[in-house]
């Protein structure tokens, strides 16, 4: 008895692992499509990486947010 929940445990234990790294490669693929996505924008929009200030970032990720918004094709 005591023999099968310690196997259990494991396997239990294994899964876990499988998860927690499947997680991860999850957010990897995530962070490298925002990397990408990021710099095709940037590229596309001719913006200069010296003149982009955290508050420039963010205007212009409102303003491409609200672009995408009004012009979905869901709309």
């Amino acid at each position: 008895m005591i023999r099968g929940i310690v196997m259990s445990q494991s396997n239990l234990e294994k899964q876990e692992a499988k998860l927690k790294a499947l997680n991860q490669k999850i957010k990897d693929e995530k962070n490298k499509i925002e990397q990408r996505l990021g710099k095709q924008i940037i590229s596309q929009a001719n913006l200069d990486y010296a003149n982009l200030s955290n508050d420039q970032i963010k205007l212009l990720a409102k303003q491409f947010s609200e672009f995408l918004k009004v012009n979905s094709v869901d709309h």
